[in-house]
């Protein structure tokens, strides 16, 4: 394994729960941390994140776990490996064109891992998004598409989309 799936691996419940009780630990660290601010003092957390242009948490997770996924599909990593994530070479008709192969695990703990929590936030892109040229463009694109999430600034709202591409 290369070095960055297994960094990406290693305690990954830890950073990146899936329980509510340990999101809502997470975000009290940073709840705590805007609070520090003075003129933040009397907003609550969600006004708080907006005045300070910060997005949450739960946030900053997906949006790094789309750029692991684009790193990979794209090959930055070493690409003699097997990957990870698997195309869907089946649909043409709908979505992006890097569509990934949904799949159900047979085990709870296999349920909330990497290759399969990114799979249908990832087929919800569009094309424009997922076909970008460099890491960076790719960002700026995602970011846009992402602008008005309500997911930015509240750690309990989903991001939007959810398309599911099966491969048979």
């Amino acid at each position: 394994m290369t070095e960055a799936m297994l960094n990406m691996l290693n305690a990954e419940s830890v950073w990146n729960p899936h329980y509510m009780y340990l999101i809502d630990d997470l975000e009290k660290v940073q709840k705590r941390a805007t609070k520090i601010l003075r003129q933040c003092r009397c907003l609550n957390y969600r006004q708080r994140l907006k005045f300070l242009n910060l997005p949450t948490l739960a946030f900053r997770r997906n949006r790094g776990d789309m750029i692991e996924v684009y790193k990979i599909l794209m090959g930055k990593y070493d690409p003699t490996l097997p990957s990870i994530l698997h195309r869907n070479i089946n649909s043409t008709t709908r979505g992006n064109p890097l569509k990934l192969c949904t799949y159900r695990p047979k085990y709870d703990l296999c349920k909330y891992n990497f290759t399969v929590r990114v799979i249908s936030l990832w087929n919800s892109l569009p094309t424009h998004v997922v076909t970008a040229v460099s890491v960076d463009s790719f960002k700026n694109r995602l970011d846009k598409f992402w602008a008005n999430e309500e997911a930015h600034f509240d750690y309990k709202a989903n991001l939007s989309g959810s398309g599911f591409a099966r491969c048979f």
